[in-house]
């Protein structure tokens, strides 16, 4: 680790921006870039720390360069040997200090005012567990029109204009009350895998929101922290929008299984009976479609079935889960609120 300096001592609000990386040195130079020029009051202090998760590319010396230039106060890196989302996010939130830890992605480009505006709620919300801001989506390439309505794969958060608390939030410009994620136990174990290098798997995100908000802490929308999420051209193939669904329908049993409440067989019952009804109703899409009768894309059926697909193999995941294990994972984040 180099540069690292450590928030002064004061009653200041204090933020650690935490970008988790691999491999993408050349959009990662764009979003330091982006850092570089935060408009950021005395009041708030703020670090920023790039994870490096075995990075092949060029992000050592992107990091060192702007680390060089000294733009952005309080710059450094770290190598997180361990690859997946979860060890660098992991690895992020024990390497830093402050009250709260904003994860950027690599891809996102921050607002002039992004820390300043979460600095503010945060001082306006000592006791919010989580909160994030607006994720606008920038596409390198138009997209086909059925793929607007998969926003949601690719981190797209918009709740409107206003304050609100949602069910949950998205992994880009998700910030966390240390103190909160610290009460869930989250550092040491979590139960939802996420990125492990090129492979689409995701939910680690979706499990730390869960915990927290089940900790007993309220979670909030703010849209005055705003980014652009560049999306490649090639996310918006078919081959891509299929295996990051197909992750996410995986990912979805477990999701359910954090915050349930009953017995392990109820929740089994309920979840093959909602998917049998999904496959069915992706049956019967396809068969119009198939009869001239439907007005939906077959890339848009391949998607929403790879999504089905994924929820069949985690039910079968979660049958062939060593029994101890799947008792810590039930119910999980309703045994942090009651702990709390």
């Amino acid at each position: 680790m180099s540069n690292l300096s450590l928030h002064p001592t004061d009653n200041h609000t204090s933020i650690d921006l935490v970008i988790c990386t691999y491999n993408n040195a050349e959009l990662l130079d764009r979003a330091l870039i982006a850092i570089s020029k935060q408009q950021v009051p005395d009041d708030i202090k703020w670090t920023v720390l790039v994870v490096n998760n075995n990075c092949t590319d060029e992000t050592a010396q992107v990091v060192d360069r702007h680390i060089q230039s000294q733009k952005i106060p309080y710059l450094s890196t770290i190598l997180e040997p361990k690859q997946g989302l979860n060890h660098a996010r992991q690895c992020g939130v024990i390497n830093t200090t402050g009250d709260w830890i904003a994860f950027v992605d690599d891809d996102c480009i921050l607002e002039e005012d992004w820390v300043a505006q979460a600095g503010k709620f945060a001082a306006a919300h000592p006791h919010c567990g989580a909160f994030g801001g607006r994720v606008i989506l920038d596409w390198e390439t138009p997209p086909p029109a059925f793929v607007l309505k998969y926003g949601y794969s690719f981190a797209q958060q918009d709740h409107g204009m206003s304050l609100t608390q949602p069910n949950c939030l998205v992994g880009a410009g998700l910030v966390v009350n240390r103190k909160a994620v610290l009460a869930t136990n989250w550092v040491s174990k979590q139960f939802l895998s996420d990125r492990v290098g090129k492979k689409l798997i995701s939910g680690g995100d979706v499990e730390m929101v869960l915990r927290i908000r089940s900790a007993g802490y309220d979670i909030w929308y703010n849209p005055a922290c705003k980014l652009m999420h560049f999306i490649p051209s090639r996310r918006i193939e078919q081959k891509y929008l299929i295996n990051i669904n197909y992750g996410l329908g995986i990912s979805q049993l477990m999701s359910d299984g954090l915050v349930w409440h009953s017995s392990f067989f109820n929740l089994l019952v309920l979840s093959v009976f909602s998917t049998f009804r999904s496959s069915i109703a992706v049956f019967v899409k396809a068969l119009k479609v198939a009869l001239g009768r439907g007005n939906m894309e077959v890339a848009e059926i391949a998607i929403i079935w790879a999504f089905v697909q994924g929820k069949w193999v985690g039910i079968g995941r979660m049958l062939r889960m060593d029994a101890q294990e799947r008792r810590a994972l039930l119910g999980s984040a309703k045994l942090v609120s009651s702990n709390n």
